[in-house]
């Protein structure tokens, strides 16, 4: 179905190149969309034309043409005029509209396809059958990248983003929900993952989205059939989730670049609990102070250099230190010895983890 903004920009474009007014409405006389200032049609004279075998008809001092999509009729055309340059606008606008239902309709299709492959529900004989018939190359690369919102997206914006790709472009932009927009993005010969991160980073930036706005964007692993893509999408889903818990800092997050966080994103609660009471007992790392975690987080940033983060701290080696053993008295755990920073800094990724479930379940 072809929006009515579509239909009104159509129409716009060719009164300004034909500088003719134009209507357009349903097949009971109901005005879609026109570039008329003032324009009343008799509903017997539509009706009438709806019946009639003429494709095109002169009516009052109108030209009307028929619109239809495979010898059905979809839309009725109305051109001021009943001279013959009318006419020829007439034709000219209706052939128009017919090749924009054709277009629609293709592209209708092939984004069903895409959804559909997306969420895994297509047979392996089906999607090679499909792609065949939609002529959609199966054995190229490809990478998807999700955009999420807080708010439910608007039509315009999905809009927006395939005009950023242009109208020759070979990659799909649909969505499965309301707050998404996902991107199937055609790998070009040569073309690295660094390149689809680049390019991510430029929507996010070109379009103007913001972490302030609750936008965030993913990316999954390149693949290199089409029965893979639905991998790459759900890996682009789970670098969403874990990008929001680890990584909120981030514009875009790559499903490659979530580290242990994408274990301990699939840990069960219950073994997270368990887990953090024997590292703090009856303690939680919310218990400690800011001036403690601030310290903590600036060690870990300096890969545990004493020196380093002393110095961005703007404090005595001395005093790091002591922050250092008071920590250890209440953790058992020395964070200069590697063993045991590992340890803390997964509890407190774990803890970071339990946090933001808990805020799912409310």
């Amino acid at each position: 179905m072809i929006s009515n903004q579509v239909l009104q920009n159509t129409l716009e474009g060719l009164k300004d190149i034909s500088r003719t007014e134009l209507c357009l409405l349903d097949t009971d006389g109901k005005i879609l969309t026109s570039t008329f200032a003032d324009f009343a049609v008799q509903p017997s004279d539509i009706q009438a034309f709806v019946d009639s075998p003429a494709d095109s008809q002169l009516v009052r001092g109108y030209q009307y043409f028929k619109v239809s999509d495979d010898y059905q009729l979809e839309y009725i055309l109305v051109v001021n005029g009943d001279d013959e340059d009318s006419y020829m606008v007439g034709k000219l606008a209706a052939f128009q509209l017919q090749s924009l239902i054709v277009a629609y309709k293709e592209r209708l299709d092939k984004d069903s396809f895409i959804k559909n492959l997306l969420l895994d529900n297509l047979l392996l004989v089906d999607i090679y059958n499909r792609a065949k018939k939609l002529h959609i190359d199966a054995d190229v690369r490809r990478v998807v990248m999700i955009i999420e919102m807080e708010q439910e997206k608007d039509h315009s914006m999905v809009e927006a983003v395939r005009g950023f790709f242009g109208s020759k472009s070979k990659n799909f932009i649909t969505a499965v929900d309301e707050k998404s927009i996902i991107i199937v993005k055609e790998m070009e010969e040569g073309e690295t993952f660094e390149d689809v991160e680049k390019l991510a980073a430029n929507i996010f930036e070109t379009m103007g989205f913001s972490l302030e706005d609750g936008i965030h964007m993913a990316c999954g692993t390149v693949v290199n059939e089409l029965k893979e893509v639905s991998r790459s999408y759900k890996e682009a889903r789970m670098a969403l989730d874990v990008g929001k818990i680890f990584f909120a800092e981030k514009e875009v997050i790559a499903y490659s670049s979530l580290g242990i966080g994408r274990l301990i994103y699939q840990l069960p609660i219950p073994l997270c609990k368990m887990f953090i009471r024997e590292i703090f007992e009856n303690k939680s790392p919310d218990d400690f102070d800011e001036e403690t975690l601030i310290t903590i987080d600036k060690f870990f940033e300096n890969s545990l250099n004493v020196s380093e983060t002393s110095r961005q701290l703007y404090i005595h080696r001395n005093t790091l230190v002591y922050r250092l053993d008071k920590l250890q008295k209440s953790t058992g755990l020395d964070l200069r010895v590697f063993e045991d920073a590992i340890t803390f800094k997964i509890a407190l990724m774990v803890v970071r983890y339990m946090k933001y479930m808990e805020t799912l379940e409310y």
